[in-house]
């Protein structure tokens, strides 16, 4: 059973190749709405008070990132690199996009910095998700490395 669950995705029939990466898009997906609140505009913390606070946790911020990494993991070292960075990181990123996006601006007019804190997001999500797959393609046995050998065989 473990061999299934860790052996590289290119040599599994193509439904459960599929399946796999539609759960782990699935999953991300889940993982943000769980831990990261839809409206995410600033509130009073009290009435009239002129503090403001945001809905966003460091324990909803710290989970996401967990799960994201676990599955940036084991992506990398079952698929392609390509494959973590479009499964993990694509589904937080445009559901972030679409909650960005849809929520009304704040009243001060800074209604256009929305793209530049998506694309911060973004560009963190993606970094992470790509150094936790390349760490992870590193405990791939040695006859299992993608295409370097076969690039290498043909060159030689």
């Amino acid at each position: 059973m473990t061999e299934k669950l860790l052996s590289p995705l290119r040599t599994r029939p193509w439904p459960e190749r599929w399946l796999t990466r539609t759960l782990g898009a699935a999953l991300s997906c889940a993982t943000y709405l769980v831990c990261v609140p839809w409206d995410l505009n600033n509130r009073a913390r009290t009435p009239g008070s002129l503090d403001e606070t945001t809905p966003v946790t460091a324990v909803g911020v710290a989970g996401l990132a967990l799960v994201l990494l676990t599955l940036a993991a084991y992506f990398g070292h079952r698929d392609y690199l390509g494959w973590p960075l479009l499964l993990v990181a694509g589904p937080p990123a445009a559901l972030l996009h679409i909650s960005l996006r849809t929520n009304p601006g704040p009243p001060d007019g800074m209604a256009h910095s929305w793209p530049l804190t998506w694309g911060f997001c973004t560009f963190l999500i993606g970094a992470a998700v790509l150094v936790a797959a390349t760490v992870a393609r590193r405990f791939r046995p040695a006859e299992e490395d993608s295409t370097d050998g076969l690039l290498y065989a043909r060159l030689t």
